[in-house]
């Protein structure tokens, strides 16, 4: 799995948003750039993500203003985005999920801490 796949990139967000959810981290922009891995995924491509993942009701908080073609730019905070219920029963029931967080967690770093604090 490429660190820009698309559920690669939802489960990292799902993920560090449902720790600050449960009050186990606070939102930090650096520390979600990192979750992220952010220097291989492009931030078009990331709003993008960030966008489908509120039009599917996984996300809410993100407001996003289309500025030319089919680009769109954040006009909110990123600090704002929140996990929906439905987000944290994606992360945890979706298949797809599953498999990329067993995946993570066998890899050393930030994510793999995040999983062991989410779930321990």
């Amino acid at each position: 799995m490429a660190k820009d796949d698309y559920h690669v990139i939802v489960y990292k967000i799902l993920l560090y948003l449902y720790a600050v959810l449960k009050r186990k981290i606070v939102f930090d922009k650096i520390s979600f750039d990192a979750v992220l891995s952010k220097a291989n995924v492009s931030e078009e491509y990331l709003m993008d993500v960030i966008r489908m993942m509120q039009d599917e009701g996984l996300i809410r908080g993100a407001c996003f203003t289309k500025v030319w073609g089919n680009e769109y730019v954040m006009a909110s905070d990123i600090t704002e985005i929140t996990i929906t219920p439905a987000g944290i029963a994606y992360l945890e029931e979706n298949t797809m999920m599953k498999k990329v967080g067993s995946v993570l967690k066998e890899m050393p770093g930030m994510v793999s801490s995040l999983i062991n604090i989410v779930n321990p």
